[in-house]
């Protein structure tokens, strides 16, 4: 193996004077540079990382946290699968120039045992993104006097660290004013997603933002769901089966893979959507754009978010004394024909920002059972669960 020592005694100069021309320093003449560099292309020489990091005192390298949740389900249908791999391209199109490297470990939700794990985590690591915030905050707020810690689709309200999230409020709160306002949806039902995913308490709370502001409409009931394909089905069938309902006018779900379960459980029933009952989601993967109908929904930019989140991570890796900020992703709806648009329909529209006070929400109703419906006789309650 070609080493420091070959590569001084080719070019003639010291191994200090060689350590200076790969680590970039500026006190060397420019004909040894020109020397010493023309010597390590001819010998091949490749530095030896962990050393460089060692005389920085860094490691260049980034601990990514993400969230497996346990479910019955094929891994293809697996929400974290499909999301994780779009912030994972974004993580790495920002470090990949600078050639740093990932270290990928996975929580199984939000009581997950390993969680001390991830404090042995920080020491192979110079800093660490947090998948969905599932982390408790006073957990977080220990690993952030370790190393620098970035939460991407965690809340928006958390203060200890910065947060990368997508505007899941706007979003939801744009998908639902659509179903009203364009479709004259005045029933809906809701499926939320895990209880503890930051991203569905968010899309909960817009999808309760409008249902305040139009009291002509109401929610018929919500399922909890799991974010998988399977989950909507349930929510779908448990819909269904509900004694003596009636349909509502549209299912809102909170992300797609749940809204193609739903679709899946209408089409066996002989439910026609948008006909009978229309359904959104939330996300816009792939695999809803090829349903039948094709799922009207919003997108958020995954990828995106990694690139932002890894962004910011290491902006703090250079100076930690940065105060933590919250940076919210804008979000697209995306609409198609599951919501009652015509056949063929594809448009994309900005969603602009909203500003809503949380007292506004706040206690609004108790938090979702598996699945909630009106009693006989009486009409349902227009507030939401809160999520």
């Amino acid at each position: 193996m070609v080493t420091l020592f070959d590569v001084a005694r080719l070019a003639g100069v010291s191994t200090a004077t060689v350590s200076r021309v790969v680590h970039g320093q500026d006190r060397v003449r420019e004909a040894t540079r020109i020397r010493v560099q023309q010597a390590i292309e001819e010998l091949g020489y490749v530095p030896d990382g962990a050393a460089q990091s060692l005389s920085r005192r860094r490691k260049d390298v980034i601990g990514l946290v993400c969230v497996e949740r346990q479910a019955q389900q094929y891994d293809i249908e697996n929400m974290n699968l499909l999301f994780y791999d779009e912030v994972l391209r974004g993580v790495e199109a920002r470090i990949r120039d600078q050639e740093w490297s990932l270290l990928i470990t996975f929580l199984q939700g939000a009581n997950d045992p390993g969680f001390p794990r991830i404090e042995s985590f920080t020491g192979k690591v110079d800093g660490i993104l947090i998948g969905e915030g599932i982390v408790p905050s006073p957990f977080i707020e220990r690993l952030a006097t370790r190393v620098p810690v970035v939460i991407f689709a965690g809340t928006p309200h958390e203060r200890a660290v910065d947060v990368v999230a997508a505007d899941n409020l706007s979003g939801s709160a744009a998908v639902v004013t659509h179903l009203i306002r364009d479709h004259g949806k005045r029933r809906l039902f809701w499926v939320h997603g895990p209880i503890d995913s930051p991203d569905s308490r968010e899309r909960r709370y817009g999808l309760d933002h409008v249902l305040h502001a139009n009291p002509q409409c109401e929610l018929t009931g919500f399922y909890e769901g799991f974010y998988s394909v399977e989950s909507g089905e349930k929510a779908g069938e448990s819909l269904l089966a509900r004694p003596g309902a009636e349909l509502p006018d549209a299912i809102v779900s909170a992300n797609d893979q749940m809204a193609i379960g739903v679709l899946k459980a209408l089409a066996r029933a002989g439910v026609r959507v948008p006909e009978d009952v229309a359904v959104v989601g939330f996300d816009d993967i792939f695999p809803g754009s090829l349903c039948d109908p094709p799922l009207t929904t919003v997108h958020q930019p995954m990828r995106k978010l990694g690139e932002r989140a890894c962004a910011r991570l290491l902006e703090r890796i250079a100076n930690p004394a940065l105060r933590p900020v919250t940076e919210l992703l804008p979000t697209e709806l995306v609409l198609r024909s599951s919501c009652g648009c015509p056949p063929g329909t594809v448009i994309r529209r900005p969603v602009p920002t909203l500003r809503i006070p949380r007292p506004e929400l706040a206690g609004a109703a108790p938090s979702p059972s598996p699945v909630s419906s009106p009693q006989p006789g009486r009409r349902p309650a227009r507030q939401a669960a809160k999520a």
